[in-house]
């Protein structure tokens, strides 16, 4: 029975404040590369590409009553990801197969469909990269955030932050097709250029060159905001409470400026959904996976067709994926973080 090496990155401990790279390591084990003997709906893949995503610093943490459990130390941490089939004792899965879905952060990993949404890979006349971003679970997040939750109407006036990410720059795009005033945004100059040239924001501006969020807002949408797409939460979730108008909608889709804090930050501001009649609701992509085939009919003509722009930020090597993942939280990437472990 063939064995080869397996490098993993794993994470050494628990972490309490901002995450770094040392708190990850790599380390190199042995893997059978067939499922003999193995229990009945088991998939062994070869992992191809990884996803790195915000969700993934809570899961660092020893945390309880999540919707999605902590790392375990000393074990490989795991996310989203992109991997051809090596062997299956699952039906709806054979040899050669590529799929995307829940996987280990090493080279070869056995995954089980069951516990967790994975996807047989149909259509692979775009980037394979793509099913971990725009035709993966940030794509399926933007779509369902923004025309599930936030039920848009043309003409609306739409504020996203961190809006240069995975998500955000979909939902820009999808705002836009829609008809709507779009607003992002984002960490640095080059982002914000980035939103305003090549993903068609009606405008945007450097949250960091400002000095006062509030005012920030109201110089943007002089006539207030009816969705906001949330990414950041904290002073900014703060800011937009007070410039949403009457019946506006709030899609909370992460809450990044608190996940590396020890303490979360306080909200002053929430007797405005209250006097706004806002409605704030927080929603999880796994609740809308069996929209998947609807969600691919939208998007994949959009992509073919060049209808619509994806930026990615893809680092070459396992070995370099745990200063990606840190990467997120101090701003270094600029759309979508990938890691490319192989080729197919």
């Amino acid at each position: 029975m063939e064995e080869v090496e397996n490098k993993q990155v794993i994470l050494k401990h628990y972490v309490k404040g901002f995450p770094k790279e040392s708190d990850m390591g790599t380390r190199t084990t042995k893997t059978k590369l067939n499922l003999e003997g193995s229990s009945s709906g088991q998939v062994l893949v070869k992992n191809l590409y990884l996803s790195c995503d915000p969700y993934m610093r809570n899961r660092m943490s020893k945390t309880e009553g999540s919707y999605i459990d902590s790392f375990t130390p000393d074990s490989p941490i795991g996310g989203y990801g992109v991997g051809k089939v090596l062997d299956s004792t699952h039906p709806d899965f054979q040899k050669g197969d590529l799929i995307w879905g829940f996987t280990g952060w090493e080279e070869y990993s056995i995954v089980s469909p069951a516990q967790f949404s994975h996807f047989k890979i149909e259509h692979t006349d775009v980037p394979l990269s793509y099913y971990t971003g725009i035709l993966g679970m940030p794509g399926m997040t933007a779509y369902a955030g923004f025309f599930k939750v936030c039920s848009p109407k043309k003409g609306e006036k739409v504020f996203i932050s961190a809006a240069s990410g995975a998500v955000g720059q979909l939902v820009g795009q999808f705002a836009k097709s829609f008809g709507c005033y779009v607003v992002g945004s984002a960490g640095s100059k080059e982002k914000v250029d980035l939103l305003k040239s090549k993903l068609g924001f009606d405008d945007a501006f450097n949250y960091k060159e400002e000095q006062d969020l509030v005012a920030a807002l109201k110089r943007y949408f002089p006539e207030g905001i009816d969705i906001y797409f949330e990414n950041v939460g904290g002073k900014m979730l703060d800011a937009v409470l007070l410039n949403m108008n009457n019946h506006g909608r709030i899609a909370a889709c992460g809450m990044i400026s608190q996940y590396n804090r020890e303490e979360p930050e306080g909200a002053q501001n929430l007797f405005c959904v209250v006097t706004k009649r806002i409605r704030m609701e927080g929603f999880l992509v796994f609740d809308y996976y069996d929209q998947y085939p609807e969600f691919l009919e939208m998007i994949l003509p959009l992509i073919r067709e060049g209808k619509i722009t994806y930026i990615e930020d893809i680092v070459e090597g396992l070995e370099n994926a745990p200063s990606a993942l840190i990467g997120l939280f101090l701003g270094r990437n600029v759309g979508k973080q990938v890691v490319a472990i192989t080729s197919v």
